[in-house]
Order: C-alpha cells, then structure tokens, then sequence
C-alpha cells in the first residue's frame, strides 16, 4: 500500500425513511461538517472525526417524526460503506487497534480488527443498551450497523460510567481512536496482515 494515497469514499443511500450522504477522507486531520438532525449525533461524529483523524462531512435527512432510530441505524449503514470502501483491499495496514479514552467518571476501552468479519460485542454499565429509545441503545444500532457494512470486528466495553453523555462520548472518541491506529499503514506488511494471506 502507498501510505500517501488517501483512502476516500463518497457514499449516497436513499430509502422512503432516510437521505444520507458521507463524504469520507480517512487519511484526512479530523476535519467535519456533520448535519443529521439530531444535534446530539452530530457532536458524537464530530468526536469521532476529530479523535480519529478523519475528514468527514455527512448530511442526513430523516424520518425524525417517527423516531430518530431509523436515522442513526443508517447513518451506520452508510459510514461503515463508506469506511469499506475507503479501505480498499486493506493491503499494508495494522489491522488491529485499541484504545482507552476517559470522560469524566466514564472509561472506556475499544478494540476493533479489520477482519473482513463483521461482529460486535457491545457492554455498558448497567445494560443502558437494552433501552432502545435511550441514546445508548441507539449508539448500540449504530455501532451494529457500522461493523455490518464495513466488515470489522468490533469490541467496545464501558468499564464503568454513570452519565448517559459522558459513556456515549467517551464510546466515540475511543472507537475512533482505534480505528485510526488500525487503519495505519506499516510498511513491514505486504499484502493484507494475516497467515493465511487474504481476509
């Protein structure tokens, strides 16, 4: 993999719910212009770009009326797209990335493997995620989504936390975190890392 070419990616989805469009630069410096409809979800991304370093400008329109699930499950659809296509065949990069990221009385630690298999685990204290009208059960589709259509492995565990906020935000900055350091090139690997020699 040449390390100065930017992975990038223009995705458009339309449904008789959602109009989403990501513009995508993973290579970029954390540069954003989020418009969801849903200023909560636009200071999330706006996290997850800054702390992973990503150009990203995403413009959604939904069916907030309804209910804000539809919008934020397919913002998931369309960025992890976007970030599968950015990747390429995902030659010369480290694959694997972590990172542990406080907010406030919140730690949380993220793991994910570019693996090419889609899985999350997803854990926050108390079972917030089992509330699916809360953020943190809407965080939980997102994610979801995300790893589905990007194909990664994703692991994401609040070791502790007490405010909604402050778990939600340290999710993002620490996922974006990891998938920068994942995303990282080295030039000791040729092809895609792995024995077998295809993901």
């Amino acid at each position: 993999m040449n390390p100065k070419k930017e992975r990038k990616a223009l995705i458009e989805r339309r449904t008789k719910e959602t109009a989403i469009r990501i513009d995508l630069n993973a290579d970029g410096c954390g540069n954003n212009d989020i418009s969801t409809g849903i200023p909560f979800f636009d200071h999330m991304l706006t996290l997850f770009a800054v702390h992973g370093f990503f150009d990203l400008t995403v413009n959604a329109q939904g069916d907030l009326d309804v209910d804000y699930h539809h919008t934020i499950e397919d913002l998931g659809l369309v960025l992890g797209n976007a970030f599968d296509r950015a990747m390429g065949d995902r030659n010369g990069i480290v694959r694997y990335g972590h990172a542990v990221t406080p907010m406030d009385e919140t730690l949380t630690m993220a793991t994910v493997d570019l693996s090419k298999r889609p899985f999350l685990v997803y854990n926050t204290p108390g079972d917030q995620s089992a509330v699916s009208n809360g953020f943190t059960g809407l965080t939980k589709e997102f994610f979801r989504a995300f790893v589905n259509q990007g194909g990664l492995n994703l692991h994401i565990n609040v070791l502790y936390g007490e405010n909604e906020h402050h778990i939600i935000e340290s999710i993002f900055k620490a996922c974006g975190r990891a998938l920068d350091q994942a995303l990282m090139p080295d030039n000791r690997i040729s092809g895609v890392r792995s024995s077998k020699g295809v993901l």
